[in-house]
């Protein structure tokens, strides 16, 4: 039978559509998505494959089965698909889809269940038949991580992971990625009786965000900056990623986890890890994750008594924000009142390697704060000697990334104010991706996605990686655990309680974006 190609919808104008080509094309392949009746899969998975097919950048043979217990036809699947795209993709995607739509199919089925698999591997034989998608799989496993253990024992019982003639087998997974070390190594192990490492995707979509990956274009694009990027000019860095909204819905789940686990352990100790790594050889998945992995190597366990100093975790309470009187955590939906789970975490840490030795790194996460941002701030240390107005000291010099909302990169420092005397005032050199570049970056599960294709593994976290970062986070809840100190509190609206001030240290703030 003569294999029929999915039709590949007109390359657009996108300014941005260059920000992701390149040189390599992604194979014709089928995306199993596991767990597709979720609102991930409508949300944002399928709208960012709809953005690739608008920039060309789909492989010319593709398909897309989704695997869940519901019994969805096709056209229901379909249906569903469509209104997450009209509402949740990029402008213009709709005609893509619609162009595309035959190429999803639907396959009901309990994670569980064995021949499930068996019929799914038929499914999929039949499809490389009629779409010419020669025996690539991708399988994203979309579902709770309660369910991972028997969908990757069933893929490796019916020959799905194995791969060979050429053809690749793929999984994507995404976080939590345990929750502490123990479960994770424990599902490291699940994952590699299935698959080798390098047929592994762990997905954290803030490294798919174009600012996050600026941040090494930033350091090794340019010759200004790396050679300050040390403890001999750096005082400190600020990384900060803040919710002005609370847990909602969600925080049953959120009692389970807290901010720390849901935010640092991840999206936090990955920019980190950007920030503060050596230059890797190149820039290639292993290069990349090795010099991430000597980041987080060189940050020591905590003690139990060591960590009341070194962090500061508190909550939300009650007060008025955006015109509406909100909720404090503990008054939320599924949360006991007798709660000590923190929505809001500051650490400490210190990197023991030549480059950061004498310069702390400060994260800190939480709900309910005064605005959404994710951004990193170097602080350079002052001049040496102070000349100007009388020995005054200024503001140091800042280096802002501001990986959300807006954009870019700003530098703070001084220059004199226009006049007979000789007065310094902060300014500011701001560039800004939208300014610059005309147009709204991709969005980060488009970049994650078609690197999956492309079997790139750069952007995604390494077994490794999280093993590590588990081990810091599970020495701070070790340390909570042993502590006698409730959780601070913070009024919903501010930026957090006032000790997370002490923290820092004498002469240093925190920013206030």
């Amino acid at each position: 039978m003569a294999t029929t190609p999915t039709p590949q919808a007109t390359v657009s104008q996108n300014p941005f559509a260059d920000e992701l080509r390149t040189g390599r094309s992604a194979k014709p392949c089928v995306l199993v998505i596991f767990g597709a009746t979720g609102d991930l899969t409508k949300r944002k998975l399928v709208p960012s494959l709809m953005g690739l097919a608008k920039d060309g950048l789909l492989p010319p043979a593709f398909a897309v089965v989704g695997f869940a217990r519901r019994p969805w036809t096709d056209d229901g699947f379909r249906k569903e698909l469509a209104d997450g795209v009209k509402q949740f993709g990029r402008p213009d995607t709709m005609a893509h889809f619609d162009a595309l739509a035959d190429a999803f199919t639907f396959h009901q089925s309990d994670f569980g269940e064995t021949a499930g698999y068996v019929a799914l591997k038929q499914k999929l034989d039949q499809i490389d038949r009629q779409r010419g998608t020669a025996g690539n799989r991708i399988f994203y496993l979309a579902t709770p991580p309660s369910s991972y253990s028997a969908i990757l024992q069933n893929l490796a019982a019916t020959g799905l992971s194995t791969e060979k003639d050429g053809k690749f087998a793929r999984v994507i997974v995404e976080k939590p990625f345990g929750r502490d070390i123990g479960t994770a190594v424990a599902l490291n192990d699940q994952v590699r009786a299935a698959f080798h490492e390098r047929q592994v995707f762990r997905i954290d979509h803030y490294l798919g965000k174009e600012t996050v990956q600026n941040i090494l274009a930033l350091r090794f694009a340019n010759g200004i900056f790396e050679p300050l990027w040390n403890e001999k000019f750096v005082d400190h860095v600020q990384i900060t990623v803040a919710e002005s909204i609370g847990v909602g819905s969600r925080g049953g789940y959120f009692e389970e986890s807290g901010i720390i686990r849901d935010m640092i352990q991840n999206h936090l100790m990955q920019v980190l890890t950007l920030v503060a790594m050596e230059p890797p050889a190149a820039i290639t998945a292993d290069a990349v994750r090795d010099e991430k992995v000597k980041v987080l190597k060189a940050i020591r366990t905590f003690k139990p008594e060591e960590v009341d100093e070194a962090t500061v975790r508190a909550q939300y309470t009650r007060g008025s924000f955006g015109g509406e009187d909100c909720k404090g955590y503990r008054d939320e939906e599924g949360v006991p009142k007798e709660s000590v789970t923190e929505t809001y975490a500051a650490v400490r840490l210190q990197i023991n390697n030549w480059r950061w030795a004498q310069t702390p790194f400060f994260l800190r996460s939480g709900k309910r704060l005064s605005r959404r941002v994710t951004e990193v701030a170097i602080h350079f240390k002052h001049p040496p000697h102070l000349l100007f107005e009388g020995g005054k000291a200024q503001q140091p010099n800042v280096l802002l990334l501001r990986i959300q909302p807006d954009e870019g990169v700003a530098l703070r420092f001084g220059a004199k104010v226009p006049g007979p005397d000789v007065r310094i005032r902060d300014v500011r050199m701001d560039f800004r991706y939208g300014t610059a570049f005309g147009g709204e970056t991709a969005d980060a599960y488009e970049r994650l996605l078609l690197d999956s294709m492309l079997g790139d593994g750069t952007l995604f976290a390494r077994a490794d990686e999280v093993e590590e970062a588990w081990r810091i986070v599970d020495s701070i809840v070790a340390g909570w655990k042993q502590s006698k100190r409730r959780p601070d509190e913070y009024v919903v609206g501010t930026w957090g309680p006032e000790r997370a001030d002490a923290l820092l240290g004498p002469g240093r703030t925190w920013r206030k974006p």
